[in-house]
């Protein structure tokens, strides 16, 4: 695990992208659909973690003003269960901060319990519903919140009180 990068998306990944969708997710993207983000959408930021010079995962997320919205993430099917998703998820986090953002959302099936217990690794706290939000079945969308700044005032909280 030592031996990986995370990179900008490129044109020349959206193949491999793809078919970690097509594994990952009911009703994935078309390679159409993510090429104009990477290429036409300018508040798109589409990042790629590389293992050993393959493309193991990829996470998206659109930065406007000051709020990143993570649209997807995902990691090949092999590579499931070994922090993948940590490592890809904290270079996003850590991408939309540089970029300023001070908050981050995302949604998520409310079935989906192992990428929830993510999110709250990282400080996501649910805050709402949205209604048959997935077009494949209808299920539910958990919609998750984290504010950087209120998770930074918690830490250095957290840090005084051990030397206080």
């Amino acid at each position: 695990m030592d031996n990986y990068s995370i990179r900008p998306m490129r044109r020349e990944d959206l193949e491999v992208i793809h078919d970690i969708q097509q594994e990952a997710f009911p009703d994935p993207w078309s390679i159409g659909a993510l090429l104009h983000e990477i290429t036409e959408n300018d508040f798109a930021h589409y990042l790629v973690l590389e293992s050993d010079g393959n493309v193991i995962g990829y996470g998206g997320m659109w930065i406007v003003i000051d709020e990143a919205q993570i649209t997807n993430i995902a990691i090949a099917a092999p590579y499931r269960g070994q922090r993948w998703g940590e490592k890809l998820l904290m270079s996003m986090i850590l991408y939309a901060v540089k970029h300023g953002a001070s908050a981050m959302t995302l949604e998520v099936r409310v079935t989906n319990i192992v990428a929830q217990r993510l999110y709250e690794k990282f400080g996501f706290n649910k805050t709402g519903i949205r209604p048959r939000y997935y077009s494949d079945n209808g299920e539910d969308a958990l919609i998750m919140w984290v504010n950087f700044r209120d998770e930074a005032e918690q830490q250095l909280e957290e840090e005084n009180s051990r030397y206080v």
